[in-house]
């Protein structure tokens, strides 16, 4: 496993209000962050809010294409980020998640104490297909075919590449001591966005290149 300290290029935040930032997605413009009770968008050049969602928004954010979907306790809702409005509902898999992501026309669900990451068919909530984790899944993102999902354990924090048939380590990018990643998108290029849990902050860190 190649094994390196994460590069943090660039800082989000603290926001006015918002105490934590746990899910995280990108719709191509905006990075979209959960904060409990509201999605912000927010603009990562300027690295201003923009508009908010009232909707409940407890952990994992993934973006389709079209529409969001966002972790709400016991249940993923699927929320038209024009409106807010909840378009539909299904149950989280075994009742529990954090990270959420999209790719290959399903979710992919990270679920934290259970270490595990669900494929998840995004109409019935149906479990497709899941990978195991040797640690707790703090967020999910797929890139270029790769799979990526972030960890927090004790005072140990970072993105990991595994394989995504196996579960197998292939990288580690390691957060700095104090510093968590409570979710995780890629901006399809170079940069991962990363919710900094109870710092109220966002973080980009570089993607490193093959």
């Amino acid at each position: 496993m190649k094994k390196t300290e994460a590069d943090i290029v660039r800082e989000y935040g603290p926001f006015p209000g918002i105490d934590t930032v746990g899910g995280v997605s990108f719709d191509g413009k905006d990075i979209w962050i959960a904060t409990g009770e509201r999605i912000y968008a927010l603009d990562p050049e300027s690295g201003a809010l923009g508009r908010s969602l009232q909707v409940p928004a407890h952990a994992g954010t993934a973006f389709d294409g079209r529409h969001l979907f966002q972790i709400a306790g016991d249940r993923i809702q699927k929320v038209d980020p024009t409106t807010g409005c909840v378009l539909a509902t299904i149950p989280t898999p075994e009742g529990g998640a954090s990270g959420m992501a999209w790719a290959e026309g399903a979710l992919w669900v990270g679920q934290h104490r259970a270490r595990k990451i669900h494929q998840v068919d995004p109409e019935t909530g149906s479990i497709l297909r899941t990978i195991e984790s040797n640690r707790m899944v703090t967020g999910v993102t797929w890139v270029d075919g790769e799979l990526w999902h972030g960890t927090w354990e004790g005072d140990e924090s970072g993105i990991r590449r595994i394989d995504p048939e196996t579960g197998k380590v292939l990288e580690s990018l390691d957060m700095p001591e104090g510093l968590g990643v409570s979710g995780l998108e890629s901006d399809g290029s170079d940069r991962f966005f990363c919710g900094g849990g109870n710092s109220g902050k966002v973080r980009a860190i570089r993607r490193p290149r093959r």
